[in-house]
C-alpha cells in the first residue's frame, strides 16, 4: 500500500513520513476517526513505508523486496488481527482462519466498513468479533524474532471489538511490548476500546476527507457517469464508503431504507400485528445489523427533519431517500424530533448491551405510534 493510494489526507501522510524520518515512531498508534476516511489504508502505507529500504521524500520505493511483500500483504513481519464470526466449520476462530479473504478484500477496495467485511466472509447475522483466543495468536507472532524489517508490525482492525479478555492481554503487550514491535490500532468508535489501552496509543486523529479529492478519486477510480459524482460527494459528507454506496447502493443500506419505511407506515396506521411481525423479523438480523439499522433511522429522521427546513444544501438523502421524504418529512418536525431519535439512540445502546432484541425492536415500534403524529 502506498500513501498515493490513500485519499486525500495530506497533512496526516506528511506528519506519519515526518515520524519515521525523525526516527521518532511510537510503538503503539491509534489511527481513529469515522469509517470511510482511509485509517487502514494509511496504516498500512506507513508499515510498509517504515519497511521500505529505499524511502523516497513522499512515499515507499514499491520495487524494494519489502515493498513487494507489503503489497502482496504477506511480509513475514506484518500480521493482522480483526473480527472474526463463530461458525460450525470454525470455533474459537482467530483472523489467521479469514486471511486469505481479508487479502482479497483489501486488494479490491481498502476501503470497507465492517457490514462489507462481514458479508465477504458470508457471516450471515453473526456478530463479528475478536475473540479471546486471538491472544494468544498474537502472544505468539510477537514474541518471535523480526524476519526481515526492522520492526514487527501487528495492524488491529476495529479494536473495539475485542473480548475484554483479549484487550487486557494485548494491555499488557503494549506496556511492555516485544523489542522493536509496532501497533497500529485502527478504530472507528474510539470510547468504545478499553481506556487502558487508548492512554498508551498515540492518538492519530483521522478526519473526514476533503470533497475536492473524493471527487477527483470517483471521477479517477470509477466508472460513474459524471453528472451524478457532484450528489455523490456531497451525501459523503468525507466519507469515500458512502461516496461509493450512492453510485452503487448496498443491498444492507437498501434493506435498512425499506424497514425504516415499514416500520413508520405502520405505525402511522396504528397496524399493531404488522409491527409485531416486523419487530420478529428484525430480531432475527443480528446484533451487528441491528445496530446499523438504528443507525440508518437516526440519520434518516434528522435528515427529514432537515428537509422540512428547506435548506436542501444541508440535507444528506439519496434521491430514493428525498422522493419518499416528500410525504414523509413533515410528519418529523419540532414536536417529536428529540423523542424520535432518543428513541433510536436507545434501541443502538440496549443492542450494544446485550438486550433481548426482540423486546427492544417492538417497543421502539410501539412508541412510533404514539409519537409520528405528534
Amino acid at each position: 500500500m502506498f500513501f498515493s493510494d490513500v485519499i486525500g489526507q495530506n497533512d496526516i501522510k506528511q506528519r506519519l513520513i515526518r515520524s519515521v524520518k525523525d526516527e521518532r515512531i511510537s510503538h503503539a498508534q491509534l489511527f481513529a476517526g469515522p469509517e470511510g476516511t482511509g485509517k487502514l489504508g494509511l496504516a498500512l502505507a506507513y508499515a510498509q513505508y517504515i519497511s521500505c529500504r529505499n524511502r523516497t521524500e513522499t512515499d515507499s520505493c514499491g520495487t524494494c523486496p519489502s515493498c513487494h511483500k507489503y503489497q502482496k500483504l504477506a511480509h513475514p513481519d506484518l500480521h493482522f488481527v480483526f473480527p472474526v464470526f463463530n461458525s460450525p466449520k470454525f470455533k474459537n476462530p482467530v483472523s489467521d482462519d479469514f486471511i486469505k479473504e481479508w487479502r482479497e478484500m483489501v486488494f479490491k477496495n481498502h476501503y470497507f466498513n465492517l457490514s462489507q467485511w462481514l458479508s465477504s466472509i458470508d457471516a450471515g447475522n453473526a456478530q463479528g468479533l475478536i475473540y479471546e483466543r486471538e491472544s494468544d495468536s498474537i502472544y505468539r507472532k510477537l514474541n518471535l524474532k523480526s524476519f526481515e524489517s526492522e520492526f514487527k508490525v501487528m495492524v488491529i482492525w476495529l479494536p473495539e471489538k475485542m473480548h475484554i479478555s483479549c484487550s487486557n492481554k494485548l494491555l499488557k503487550l503494549i506496556e511492555e511490548p516485544p523489542n522493536k514491535t509496532l501497533f497500529l490500532l485502527i478504530s472507528e468508535n474510539e470510547e468504545a476500546i478499553i481506556s487502558t489501552i487508548r492512554s498508551r496509543a498515540q492518538l492519530v486523529k483521522v478526519p473526514f476527507i476533503d470533497n475536492e479529492s473524493i471527487k477527483n478519486a470517483l471521477l479517477e477510480k470509477t466508472d460513474a457517469d459524471p453528472g451524478v459524482i457532484p450528489d455523490a460527494v456531497h451525501l459523503a459528507n468525507g466519507s469515500y464508503i458512502k461516496a461509493l454506496e450512492y453510485l452503487t447502493p448496498g443491498e444492507d443500506n437498501q434493506f435498512y431504507f425499506l424497514k425504516f419505511q415499514e416500520m413508520m407506515r405502520f405505525a402511522y396506521s396504528r397496524q399493531v400485528l404488522d409491527l409485531i411481525n416486523w419487530a420478529d423479523e428484525m430480531a432475527a438480523i443480528g446484533r451487528d445489523k441491528q445496530k446499523s439499522f438504528f443507525d440508518a433511522a437516526l440519520r434518516l429522521v434528522r435528515e427529514y427533519f432537515i428537509f422540512n427546513m428547506k435548506k436542501m444544501n444541508l440535507v444528506y438523502l439519496n434521491r430514493e431517500e428525498q422522493d419518499w421524504g416528500k410525504k414523509f418529512a413533515p410528519f418529523i418536525n419540532e414536536r417529536n424530533i428529540i423523542p424520535i431519535s432518543k428513541e433510536f439512540e436507545l434501541g443502538i445502546k440496549h443492542i450494544g448491551m446485550n438486550g433481548n432484541p426482540r423486546i427492544i425492536f417492538l417497543d421502539t415500534a410501539l412508541r412510533m405510534v404514539r409519537l409520528i403524529k405528534r
